[in-house]
């Protein structure tokens, strides 16, 4: 039989496809990556949380001059919406950091196959009119939007994500279908912009799977900032006529139906992994009950030589998961110990203020045994204060008898970026006590952190 054509072949140059091909070819083997884009980066860069990042910002910049928040701070401005300009520093975001990926490849010597792959044996993937063999094949595919079983998506009325950041103007009113991160981040845009935005959620409270308190406290302060909530509301029809659209919503448990006009529907429901058209089956592959391949704790699949990393796989589908198991496949393919500790990984919401946790909530904590809690208002935090930022609070969660920390929660201006010292301490097995004792700067709101662990250990200062 011919020789490998690759040590390793990555399908899919997402953030767990692209770190994995970069990564192995940083190891030394000879690395291929498999990606049908024009641009490299998959969702995340491309039409995902890069982009709605940057429409998150500008967003925010304009709300605060609508509605008075500069003015408070003596900053008097009239501001004036050009959706044109914001739209396309969005876009310069994306190019310039797609361009970055594809930099990288090219000083790593990672070679792009520009196509769609598919298995035609356990080595060997076929990509357009080329076939690869490969000694290691990591599929990378990432998720794609989940549709609502009878709702066209037109990408003009009926918006995805993707849909829901190229709208070419602000909608009279914006209906959104899930209370997730996706639907709230992409509401909030247009909320802002000046859209009069209902979010419609078959569940009794957004956020599913973050910390309880957190859930309720996050519906409560978007409620104030002008979203609009039907909870345990499920939508059991969409028709569009012209440009206008018509939900008919009746509660979850059934009752009696009511309808919704609107200018713009997002359906933000969930995703799925990606993996139609990978001909799994000629690789002797096959997926779960939820479409996910599985793999053990170093990513291999049932088929030696074939992994799998990201959104493909079970566990939460964010990029960050993705990328630190696209470092730890390839180092695991070149012999050496790569590992996630997928216990901790954090999650954000990029709302304003910010949301975001990482491990435990107290509903779990509390199934696996007596815990101990500590709260702080980001109201009593200096710096929230100064900067007119009252909102939110932190929350520690620690064993009762270890005083490890089994889960941190927090809603604050800054919550993505305070969570990656929650994260970090808890990696290393910290205690309540231990951050309670690490000096913070001041004044910062990390020191919010600060303040709920020394809460856990009964000796809150500042409340």
């Amino acid at each position: 039989m011919a020789d490998y054509d690759f040590d390793v072949l990555v399908i899919g140059a997402g953030p767990g496809g692209y770190v994995a091909a970069i990564r192995a070819a940083q190891l030394g083997l000879k690395t291929g990556c498999v990606e049908s884009r024009e641009t490299l980066g998959g969702t995340c860069l491309n039409v995902g949380c890069i982009p709605s990042k940057a429409m998150l910002h500008a967003s925010e910049y304009y709300d605060h001059a609508v509605n008075g928040m500069m003015t408070k701070m003596g900053i008097k401005v009239t501001p004036e919406l050009d959706l044109d300009t914001m739209h396309g520093q969005r876009k310069d975001a994306v190019k310039q950091l797609t361009g970055g990926i594809e930099f990288l490849f090219k000083k790593n010597k990672v070679e792009w196959l520009k196509g769609h792959a598919a298995f035609t044996s356990a080595d060997t993937v076929q990509v357009g009119d080329r076939s690869v063999r490969a000694k290691n094949i990591v599929i990378a595919t990432g998720s794609s939007v989940v549709p609502l079983p009878g709702v066209e998506i037109d990408q003009k009325v009926v918006v995805d994500s993707t849909g829901a950041l190229e709208l070419p103007k602000v909608p009279g009113h914006l209906v959104v279908i899930g209370g997730g991160v996706i639907g709230l981040e992409l509401g909030s845009v247009w909320r802002r912009l000046g859209a009069k935005v209902t979010v419609v959620e078959f569940l009794d409270q957004i956020l599913p799977g973050f910390d309880g308190e957190v859930r309720k406290e996050s519906n409560k302060i978007l409620r104030k900032q002008g979203l609009e909530f039907k909870l345990s509301t499920k939508v059991t029809g969409v028709t569009v006529k012209g440009d206008k659209a018509t939900l008919t919503v009746e509660p979850a448990a059934g009752g009696a139906a009511e309808t919704i006009e609107a200018d713009a529907v997002l359906v933000s429901i969930g995703r799925k992994p990606n993996t139609d058209g990978l001909a799994l089956d000629k690789a002797g592959l096959s997926t779960n009950q939820r479409g996910q391949i599985e793999i053990d704790h170093d990513f291999r699949t049932a088929v030696p030589g074939i992994w799998a990393i990201g959104d493909v796989v079970p566990g939460p589908m964010l990029a960050h998961k993705a990328e630190d198991e696209g470092i730890a496949v390839a180092e695991n393919i070149a012999g050496q110990h790569g590992i996630v500790n997928h216990d901790v990984i954090p999650s954000v919401v990029y709302t304003w203020p910010e949301i975001a946790g990482v491990g435990l909530t107290e509903e779990a904590a509390k199934e696996r045994g007596e815990v101990k809690v500590g709260k702080f208002p980001m109201l009593a935090n200096s710096r929230a204060k100064t900067n007119h930022e009252p909102d939110g609070f932190v929350k520690v969660i620690a064993d009762a008898k270890t005083d490890r920390v089994l889960g941190v929660w927090c809603i604050a201006s800054v919550a993505g970026t305070m969570i990656a010292q929650a994260a970090q301490a808890m990696e290393f097995g910290a205690t309540s006590e231990d951050i309670a004792y690490t000096c913070h700067a001041h004044p910062t709101h990390s020191e919010a952190i600060k303040e709920a662990a020394m809460a856990v250990t009964g000796k809150p200062i500042h409340i």
